[in-house]
């Protein structure tokens, strides 16, 4: 495979002599966490700064996974750089990549993927940790944020497989918020239609017990662009918490 270098950030990168897959496998860097394993291979993510410009710095080694169209495994980085492409091509508001690479070297198989940091950006984790801080105008405007971001996500037919709060980052703009996603590897093709979709929402339902009934309501309504009394939100708003109950007592 070719490696990619995304035309909006091959100045800085080569300015700092990191436009290669070589260069970024042996830059010096500090893990900003315990890299994960699994049988010889291993996965790890650095921070990079350049010049005031944030990078995540993925770099895997023998870390593999195996598919239908790969039974003998690819870096698992692979899979996330074509969802990432897929998404950009989709229209998906996502995180970006600057640089994607694999090598075969000895027999080991090595993958580096460099993406922009999104500073300037909340993970909606850390806001709902601090949700009743925020003003109703606030919660709305993030409520309806995501609700969005899914309807798009849906829209082009693609689940995303984690849609958890981690995964979801806002920023507010102007008089509303903005989102996109992350962690972009478990994203597949919406194959069964509603059944996929409550699926997919669940767990964003499950991750905020913050959220009151209400708050879903206009959650579900960007989600459907329906009034947040119409009847479809009442039904969607049933299943979900219908699938939610069920699963907290598994």
């Amino acid at each position: 495979m070719t490696d990619f270098l995304a035309a909006e950030d091959r100045a800085l990168l080569e300015r700092h002599g990191l436009g290669t897959f070589d260069a970024l496998w042996a830059k010096q860097l500090d893990a900003v966490d315990e890299p994960n394993t699994s049988g010889d291979g291993w996965s790890s993510v650095f921070r990079l700064e350049l010049d005031g410009h944030g990078y995540y710095l993925k770099r895997q080694s023998n870390y593999l996974t195996r598919t239908w169209h790969h039974p003998l495994g690819e870096p698992s980085f692979a899979r996330e750089f074509r969802n990432i492409s897929r998404y950009r091509q989709l229209g998906i508001p996502a995180l970006q990549a600057a640089f994607f690479g694999q090598r075969k070297v000895d027999g080991e198989v090595r993958a580096v993927l460099l993406t922009r940091a999104l500073d300037g950006w909340d993970d909606l984790d850390s806001l709902l940790q601090r949700w009743s801080e925020l003003s109703p105008a606030q919660q709305a405007g993030i409520l309806q944020a995501c609700g969005q971001l899914a309807r798009r996500l849906h829209g082009v037919r693609q689940v995303h497989g984690c849609f958890y709060p981690k995964h979801i980052f806002v920023q507010a703009r102007g008089d509303g918020y903005q989102a996109q996603l992350i962690d972009l590897e478990k994203t597949r093709a919406l194959l069964f239609g509603q059944r996929d979709r409550a699926k997919d929402l669940e767990p964003l339902v499950r991750r905020a017990p913050e959220w009151t009934r209400e708050q879903l309501r206009l959650l579900l309504a960007a989600y459907l662009d329906q009034p947040a009394d119409s009847s479809l939100v009442d039904a969607w708003l049933n299943r979900l918490t219908a699938r939610r109950s069920h699963k907290e007592k598994r």
